[in-house]
């Protein structure tokens, strides 16, 4: 699994980078010694605690090799280099959803911080994709389940 420009901000490169500092420093010595207690209860063959014990190991190692890919690929966006005249990764986009005349207010972010809850959308996402580029007073219009939905962009900040 490849990825290719994941951005984020310096604070989550920094997470980041303590997160695959704790899984190597702390977890995998951890599992290891899970691994260790349990060969010790003997057999190997019918030891379910050994058999779940490596398996947990495996999952570590996994998520340890997805991160480092992560991180050596991770492109860090300065908030101070942004260009607010077009949507762009790390912008505050308003806008407008010209069937419902509802508003909102998104940050496009890189994948890793995406969190809909604290209106941070992806930039990767359907609507993320429409937006970038776009300009005070264009139209987006983005393909979805139900049909093309189409947004104005009426504000884009830092």
């Amino acid at each position: 699994m490849s990825e290719t420009n994941v951005y984020v901000t310096q604070e989550t490169f920094d997470k980041m980078r303590e997160e695959l500092h704790r899984m190597k420093s702390i977890d995998r010595p951890a599992a290891s010694k899970a691994i260790g207690e349990a060969r010790e209860k003997g057999d190997l063959k019918e030891n379910a605690e050994y058999d779940s014990a490596k398996e947990a190991q495996g999952m570590l190692e996994s998520k340890i090799k997805q991160l480092e890919a992560s991180i050596s690929n991770s492109k860090i966006v300065d908030p101070n280099t942004i260009d607010t005249s077009k949507v762009t990764i790390l912008t505050k986009v308003t806008i407008t959803n010209q069937a419902t005349k509802k508003t909102i207010t998104y940050q496009l972010v890189g994948e890793k911080e995406a969190d809909l809850k604290a209106g941070k959308i992806s930039a990767s996402s359907p609507i993320g994709k429409g937006l970038i580029g776009k300009k005070i007073g264009e139209i987006a219009e983005i393909q979805a389940p139900n049909g093309v939905m189409k947004f104005k962009v009426d504000n884009i900040t830092i």
